[in-house]
């Protein structure tokens, strides 16, 4: 209980909103400051586990947001449990407490991050985890809101793209037998700069020869469509199916809680576009 509580305390105070000014060199952004200082992180502990080898091992990991000019980027933890079949017992305490104390619970998916540009200040406005847990099943419906509005207007033009692209995954999931996604999450990433529709017919041309060699590490969908969504699945270090032979684990049917999030989440951004049609 006394953990709890300090979680709890913690969470508290990382628990914000922050706003960055986006530093642009020739019209795009030149560096994303939250991510900057999440690797200046990382390589500090790198280099402090290794202060006697030469030698580093890396994952090849692909950036998803490098094809965007202001990337606006949607982290969303899917599910209604997030413990993996080898977590301990303080492990799955730990994720069953913080499913209960958020929207996974309600609806089957939390905001884990998000990161979208404002046109009328010129910023960058993130939301951590910690923030995205205290989130009631309207706060969620909120911040969906705030990440399709840029400042200045709410971005119609995304919907029907991104509605698309989730009833997909839907219908993909629900013929997989034995599936389990437990801890991943689901990026939803567009691009926040104004542009013309000459420019945006030819930054799709440009997009479409990328997305036709997309990296196996993430479930994808092409961009073709010329509002530039894409969809993705993420982290997967907890999933697992009848063909992991070293499972110990095997599971029936479909995953019930994803797809029940994803579901969900299909309904509240129609819902958004349908209560802010003009």
């Amino acid at each position: 209980m006394k953990s709890h509580k300090l979680d709890e305390e913690f969470e508290s105070k990382k628990s914000e909103v922050l706003f960055y000014s986006a530093e642009k060199k020739s019209g795009k952004v030149k560096h994303n400051p939250w991510s900057m200082k999440c690797h200046q992180q990382q390589l500090k502990r790198m280099k402090d586990n290794a202060k006697h080898r030469n030698q580093y091992k890396f994952i090849l990991l692909e950036n998803l947001t490098c094809r965007y000019e202001v990337p606006c980027v949607l982290d969303l933890k899917m599910g209604t449990r997030q413990h993996g079949d080898d977590a301990s017992e303080e492990k799955k305490a730990n994720q069953i407490r913080k499913c209960q104390q958020s929207t996974s619970a309600v609806i089957g998916v939390r905001v884990c991050g998000m990161q979208v540009y404002q046109l009328d200040s010129g910023q960058l406005m993130f939301m951590n985890k910690y923030h995205g847990r205290k989130l009631s099943v309207q706060g969620f419906k909120d911040a969906l809101y705030q990440f399709f509005n840029n400042g200045k207007y709410l971005r119609r033009d995304l919907f029907d793209s991104v509605l698309k692209k989730l009833s997909e995954l839907k219908s993909v999931l629900e013929k997989r037998e034995s599936y389990r996604f437990y801890s991943s999450s689901l990026l939803i990433i567009y691009d926040g700069k104004e542009s013309t529709m000459d420019s945006d017919s030819e930054y799709s041309e440009d997009l479409s020869e990328e997305s036709a060699d997309e990296s196996a590490g993430a479930y994808a969908y092409s961009n073709s469509a010329s509002s530039m969504v894409d969809v993705r699945m993420i982290d997967f270090a907890h999933m697992t199916c009848k063909y992991f032979g070293e499972d110990s684990v095997v599971h029936e049917g479909q995953d019930t809680g994803y797809i029940f999030g994803l579901q969900n989440l299909i309904t509240i951004i129609k819902e958004i576009r349908d209560d802010n049609n003009e």
